[in-house]
This record gives C-alpha cells, sequence and structure tokens, in this order.
C-alpha cells in the first residue's frame, strides 16, 4: 500500500496551490478595482483628456513691448530676423541623436559642431553655460543671424536637416541711441524655466515654454507689462499627425510699452563722463601707494531734485545687452562673470557699496543740530585730534580755527566733526553705554535713508551699512571665532585688529565714532542713496523714491498708466537747518573744496546755483574712492569712482560735464540755449498716433562728443575766429568737426581723504571740456513700433531675391 492520495498531491503542493489561488484573486481584485477608478470615478476626466489627444497647439510669441527714454526714444525694442532653431525631440529620434545633423548645420551657419552642441544642451548643476535653460520641448535658437542663403539652404533641403527650423522671428534689439549703452538698467532676457513655469502657472500672468522673460534691470521689473500674450492656435489632427482641421485660435497680445525718465542723450553724456573721468584717473599718480591709480569701477547718477526720476545712471565696467539675445556664448559669457571680468553684470549705481567720505557729513551736521549744537556756533578745526594716545588729522593737517558747522562743510574739516562725534560718545556713556544711549549720529543716518531700500524700480537693489550699535553687537557674534583664531597680540596690522575685535568688537569704541562721522569706518552707502539725500535737500527735505519707469501705455496707445512719484520719507531737520545746509553746500562750489571745479572755472552760478559736496573715502588694502554729491535746483548728480583718488580732483571734471551738457554751459560760464540738453526736467510724455506708434525725434550721433565740441570759444561778431582755432564744416558730419581740448584752470584746494595718519596726498589735475563748436541740432520725428513677423511664403520669396 502507499500513503499517497488518490489525487496525486502531497500537503505540501496542496498548500502552494492555495497561496497562488490566492495571489491571482488578489492580483484580479486589483485590477479589477483600478478600472473601475479609472473608467467609472475618473473616467470624464480622462475621457476628456483623451479627447485632447487628437488636437496639437502652435504657440506664437507675443512681441514684447518696448522700453524708451523719456521723449519716446527707443532703449529697447524688437526686430525681425532670421532665427535657426533646433528641435531636441527631433534630434533625439535620430540614431546617433543629431549630432550628424547638427555638424552638417555648423557647416551651413560658419559655426564649429561644439559651438552648436552647446546651444542644445539642457542647463543644470553641471553644465556651464553657453547652455539651453528653457524647455527641452521648445524650439532651441541656434542663431539669429542667419543670413538669406543661409535660410534656403535650410529650407529648401529640409530632408538634410530634420528638426531645424529657420523662421523669421522678432528678436529683442538693443539699439543704443546716441551710443547710449544704457546696460544694467535696461537688463537682458533669457528663456523661461520650468521652474519658472510652475511658479507662475495659477498667477494672473503666466508663462508659456516659449516665452523669453527679463533676468535683471527694467526688463524684469517691468516683464509683466513688458510680456504680452501669446497667441495659441489648435488643430485637429488624425492618428498619423496629419491637420484634419482647425478647432480654435487665440491671437497674441503684443506687450505694452514703457517710457522711461531716461534721456538717452544725457545717458551718454553720462557715460562717456565717467569713462573718460577713469581714464584719466588712470593717469594720475597715487602718492600714498606710488602707483597710478586703478580707477577700475564707478557709477554716476542723475536724478531730477523735486520728484526722484532717474534722468541718467550709468556704470563702469559696462557690457553689451545685445550679447544675450539668441543666446550668449561660453566666451561672451565668461567674459561677463569670470573671475577677471569685473563682473560688468553689476548695477554699481545700486548694487556697489563704499564708504562715503566726506558727503555723509551732511548727516553728521544734521546729528549734531539735533543734538543741540548751533549750526552757527563756533567749533576748533584743529590740525589733529587725539583721543587715547591715537592721533586723527585733518587733511594735509590744515587749521582753520574755529568755524562753524556750515563752514566746516565747506571747507570739510574733519577734526569739527571728531570732537562733536567724541563728545556725544561720551556723553551716551562711553564704552558702558547709559540705558538710553542718544545715539544722534547714528539715528540721523538711518532717518536719511541709509541701512535700506530707497525703493526704485529696478531688481536686487542693496541696502548699505549703518554700524550702529545693533550691528556692532550682531557682526561681532557673527565673526568673534574667526577673529579670535585670527587676532594676535603685537602681531601685523591685520592680525592686531583681528585681535581687538575678539576681545571687544562689539563695543562702540570712541574710534568707532569718530571715523563714523566722517563717513569712514564700518559705513557703506550706494550712490543712489547718497543722491536721494542730497535731491531730498535741493527740494526741501522729500525723499523720493527713485523711478526709472514713467508710463505704460498700451500697444494701441489708447491707454496710458502714469508712474507718479512716491516719497519715502522727510529729512529730519527744520527748515532752518536746512536753508543753513544749502547755503553752506553753494558755499563749497563758490569758495570751499569744488570751487576750483565751479566758481574759478565759469560756473554761471547767479543764474544756476550750484551746491556740492566732496569727498575721499579711504579703504583698507585699496586707493581711495572718490565721491562727487552735487545738486541744482532742477538735478541731483552723484558720482563715485572705485580707487580713483580724491572727490573734486578725479569725478570733478565729469559731473561738471554733464551740468554743462544739461545747461548749455560753456567753459567760460556762457549759457548757450541751444546746447543745452534738458535744462529743465522732461515733464511731458512722447506722442501717441492714432495707429499706436510712438513719436520719438532723432538723437545725435555721440551727444556726448557735440557736448565737448560746444564748449570752445564764440566767434567773435566781426566773424573772426578766436586764436587757434580753425572753422567747422557745418554741413559735415559732427564727429569730423575739431576736438582740440582746453584744460581747465585748476586750483589749490581737495576735499580731505580720511583716515588716522595721512601724508601728503595733493589734488588730481584732471583735463576739463573738449573744444570745438556744435551746429544747432535738426531735429524730425519718426514713428517706433514693435516689428513682429511676417507672412512666411512672401518672406520666403523675398529670402530668394536677395540670395541671388
Amino acid at each position: 500500500m502507499t500513503n499517497i492520495p488518490e489525487t496525486g498531491r502531497t500537503p505540501r503542493v496542496q498548500t502552494r496551490l492555495v497561496v497562488i489561488q490566492i495571489l491571482v484573486l488578489s492580483l484580479l481584485a486589483t485590477l479589477g478595482g483600478r478600472l473601475w477608478y479609472l473608467q467609472i470615478r475618473e473616467g470624464d476626466e480622462y475621457a476628456k483628456e483623451a479627447s485632447g489627444n487628437h488636437v496639437q497647439q502652435v504657440v506664437q510669441p507675443a512681441v514684447r513691448g518696448s522700453i524708451l527714454d523719456a521723449r519716446g526714444v527707443p532703449l529697447a525694442d524688437n526686430e525681425t530676423r532670421l532665427v535657426v532653431s533646433a528641435s531636441r525631440t527631433d534630434l533625439l529620434k535620430q540614431k546617433d541623436d543629431g549630432k550628424a545633423v547638427l555638424a552638417k548645420l555648423a557647416g551651413v551657419l560658419g559655426m564649429t559642431p561644439e559651438e552648436v552642441q552647446q546651444k542644445v544642451r539642457l542647463c543644470d548643476a553641471q553644465t556651464p553655460q553657453p547652455c539651453w535653460n528653457g524647455s527641452p520641448y521648445q524650439p532651441i535658437p541656434i542663431t539669429d543671424e542667419a543670413t538669406a542663403k543661409q535660410a534656403l539652404q535650410i529650407r529648401e533641403r529640409a530632408e538634410d536637416f530634420p528638426g531645424i527650423t529657420a523662421e523669421p522671428e522678432a528678436v529683442r534689439r538693443y539699439p543704443a541711441p546716441g551710443k547710449s549703452n544704457t546696460a544694467q538698467v535696461l537688463g537682458y532676457l533669457s528663456p523661461v524655466t520650468d521652474d519658472e513655469i510652475q511658479q507662475a502657472k495659477d498667477s494672473d500672468s503666466p508663462y508659456l515654454r516659449s516665452d523669453q522673460v527679463g533676468r535683471s534691470g527694467l526688463e524684469r521689473e517691468y516683464d509683466k507689462e513688458l510680456r504680452g500674450k501669446a497667441g495659441v492656435t489648435r488643430y485637429e489632427v488624425d492618428n498619423l499627425g496629419r491637420v484634419i482641421g482647425q478647432a480654435e485660435a487665440t491671437p497674441a497680445q503684443p506687450g505694452a510699452n514703457l517710457v522711461t525718465s531716461i534721456d538717452a542723450r544725457v545717458q551718454r553724456v553720462a557715460e562717456y563722463e565717467l569713462n573718460d573721468a577713469m581714464k584719466e584717473a588712470r593717469k594720475q599718480w597715487d602718492r600714498n601707494t606710488n602707483e597710478r591709480y586703478k580707477a577700475d569701477s564707478g557709477a554716476v547718477v542723475v536724478m531730477e531734485a523735486k520728484t526722484g526720476r532717474i534722468v541718467a545712471m550709468a556704470s563702469n565696467p559696462t557690457y553689451d545687452p545685445n550679447a544675450w539675445v539668441g543666446g550668449i556664448s561660453a566666451k561672451d559669457y565668461q567674459a561677463l562673470t569670470g573671475k577677471n571680468s569685473n563682473y560688468p553684470l553689476l548695477n554699481r549705481a545700486i548694487q556697489g557699496q563704499s564708504a562715503p567720505g566726506s558727503t555723509f557729513k551732511v548727516i553728521s551736521t544734521a546729528a549734531a543740530v539735533e543734538a543741540g549744537y548751533d549750526f552757527d556756533g563756533r567749533y576748533p578745526c584743529t590740525s589733529s585730534y587725539s583721543v587715547g594716545g591715537q592721533v586723527f588729522k585733518n587733511f594735509e593737517s590744515e587749521n582753520f580755527g574755529p568755524i562753524s558747522l556750515g563752514r566746516a562743510l565747506e571747507v570739510s574739516c574733519d577734526t569739527v566733526f571728531y570732537g562733536l562725534a567724541h563728545r556725544e560718545w561720551q556723553k551716551d556713556g562711553g564704552i558702558k553705554p547709559k540705558k538710553n544711549p542718544g545715539d544722534y549720529f547714528f539715528k540721523a543716518a538711518h532717518q536719511f535713508g541709509l541701512g535700506k531700500e530707497t525703493g526704485i524700480d529696478l531688481p536686487n537693489e542693496v541696502t548699505g551699512r549703518v554700524p550702529d550699535r545693533q550691528w556692532k553687537q550682531s557682526y561681532w557674534k557673527a565673526n568673534k571665532d574667526a577673529w579670535c583664531k585670527q587676532g594676535k597680540k603685537g602681531g601685523t596690522y591685520v592680525e592686531q585688529i583681528a585681535y581687538e575685535n575678539c576681545l571687544e568688537g562689539n563695543q562702540m569704541r570712541a574710534g568707532d565714532e569718530i571715523n563714523y562721522s566722517i563717513g569712514q569706518g564700518d559705513t557703506l552707502v550706494t550712490p543712489i542713496q547718497m543722491a536721494t539725500i542730497y535731491a531730498a535737500i535741493s527740494n526741501g527735505g522729500t525723499l523720493w523714491n527713485p523711478t526709472v519707469g514713467k508710463a505704460v501705455i498700451s500697444p494701441d496707445g489708447r491707454t496710458t498708466t502714469e508712474i507718479k512719484p512716491k516719497a519715502h520719507g522727510k529729512l529730519p531737520i527744520s527748515q532752518a537747518t536746512l536753508s543753513s545746509m544749502d547755503e553752506a553746500l553753494a558755499g563749497v562750489a563758490t569758495r570751499g573744496t569744488a570751487a576750483w571745479r565751479f566758481a574759478q572755472v565759469g560756473w554761471p552760478q547767479a543764474k544756476i546755483p550750484m551746491h556740492a559736496k566732496t569727498g575721499t573715502a579711504e579703504v583698507y588694502g585699496k586707493q581711495t574712492t572718490s565721491w562727487f554729491a552735487t545738486y541744482t535746483k532742477d538735478y541731483a548728480i552723484v558720482m563715485t569712482m572705485s580707487q580713483g583718488g580724491t572727490g573734486s580732483g578725479a569725478s570733478g571734471p565729469a559731473v561738471r560735464n554733464i551740468y554743462d551738457a544739461l545747461y548749455g554751459v560753456s567753459d567760460d560760464g556762457t549759457i548757450t540755449p541751444k546746447n543745452a540738453l534738458l535744462p529743465t526736467p522732461q515733464k511731458t510724455l512722447p506722442k501717441v498716433q492714432t495707429d499706436g506708434t510712438i513719436t520719438s525725434p532723432k538723437v545725435p550721433k555721440d551727444p556726448a562728443k557735440d557736448q565737448r565740441a560746444s564748449q570752445t570759444e564764440a566767434p567773435k561778431q566781426d566773424g573772426t575766429l578766436p586764436p587757434g582755432t580753425t572753422p567747422t564744416n557745418t554741413g559735415g558730419n559732427q564727429d569730423t568737426r575739431r576736438k582740440s581740448r582746453r584744460r581747465r584752470k585748476t586750483g589749490p584746494g581737495s576735499d580731505a581723504p580720511r583716515g588716522n595718519a595721512v601724508k601728503g596726498r595733493g589734488a588730481v589735475s584732471i583735463s576739463g571740456s573738449a573744444a570745438g563748436r556744435d551746429q544747432p541740432q535738426r531735429r524730425h520725428t519718426r514713428r517706433t513700433t514693435n516689428r513682429g513677423t511676417h507672412g512666411l511664403r512672401s518672406f520666403l520669396r523675398h529670402l530668394r531675391r536677395t540670395a541671388k
């Protein structure tokens, strides 16, 4: 007999069969549940999505709005170019991922295969520029500078170039009217990223994958207004992808036009003068370092004093924003961002921070008056000031005796402010401050708007720094360990400083407040902050938010939305103090440290009262920073130059030349209205035609050189020319005019460079305006509008004719 059942199954086999049956039943139950979920519960939703599988959409990008200057001159607009693009989706269908196609395309376009490959690769953390940071499903532009012949080669041999298109498209353009670059103010564009698409999908201005977005400057700040809305055409297709009909079409809506307060002519003059001043500074000898000044960067701001509107804003070094159009090359990207680039993408007018030097003394003066010191009192201007064995010297050890606060501003006397700051430090308790110290000098800086953003309508503005007690404490906590590790008693200068900071870096020492009172030490400001302050002194005390945007005009011209100036505060001084300070700053230009740039060289002070304050800030390990802050009743102009020398010496001539251009002032002080670019701020908006186009005047080829040429002496009444001059060609090109330069008179005097023991720094003499007489500007108007794409058939016919 046998123990095997008749079925032939052992208990073990029986168990396995049961387990298998359970698994099969579980899988069937899971599948059934999933089918129920898809077909019944979510059936309507998936049916709706499935119905869209036979619909394909074609996106037509919107034409981006123009950015115009105050008179309607385009600073950024669009032009129709031949754009060659590649579809990654189609290229990846090739056996070699499209490498052969791209190599063949490179030969047609006159590029290297490597350059083309870099254009179509996707950006990630490991992939350097150039690369594509937009959607991988969007056509990637290879070049926007294709010729008619190249476009025809690609289109008529389409079988050799699968996934490659050559189409006319509206491409961004930065025309630089009158050679006004305006790069850092305008910004640039690049393709939208997937993250940006997700972030904006629920907003009132979602992105499409074809969109280009602003990355800096006005392009970023007003991106929503400028971008417009792309058009979408939906086509019904069969299962083979063939179009069988059009479902619906939404036309593209062009972006609005942005009118700015920038004047392209003044912008060019500001850029030219800043660059020229830096070149001149590099020729001058620095007695402290025994080498020429480096003058490695700088900025200038021209602001309407009564509104805060920006008339010109220049930053140096600069760049050409057209480099970003159509995708930036590896060489250009390295030049703009590499270690040796000096970072031209930075807008140093709003992002450049440095100690303000003596331009800060207007704040210290206000603080002293608030603390109870009489503006017209007598304060000792000695050659030096000693505290605890440390000597703080006045400029070249000058001694003016007892003087008022107004006179201290005029001659930029350091020791007056040393004494006032030290006295207040003692009243507040010194090293061991009382519970509620007055801190008038620090409070005044905050009330003047320092240590925070001005509110300008440009992205990435920095705040600067007011090194008050709260900042000292937080900074010490953050750096104490590093200081204690680096510090060494009796070591090098840096080691000794670190040692002292380790022990008492959180304490407000007498030297800290003394240095602070003249804009030295840890104080940092930006040019836009100082321009806002000096404009407020000019206008009676209102701190305006600086603005570049002036109005947004709809594409059809029917709607104009003005961007009105807004204020963020008032100066913390009485009108009496403000009036006294205003008079003292006028004295700086007539008999003080800036007189050799204005009063002594023919500035018409009686007709156009000039007010100024010079500043020379010391930076450890670097040459001095030049500051020059000025204003009239119409404008405030502030210029700064890193490692450029003294304020009046390095920046003074450039600022004077900008004023000459604004008001039409010649070297001898004669005012010629026809030579004035903007004697009063632009109040009206550009004229809009009934079809939405904007009328813009013609800009001279180079307003800066015209301004220099306009400063020669006028012809004598009998028709003869002054000695040493030659006749000018009234009908010729302005660049062919004689450009001999007459050096302005120079005299003694400068603002005081700052530090504990500065000796032997003399004034820097820089040549002034150019000679030559400008001819009356002949003006005409033209219409400016965004240019979109043309019909493809007619455009191809034009290409064939052009290629022949």
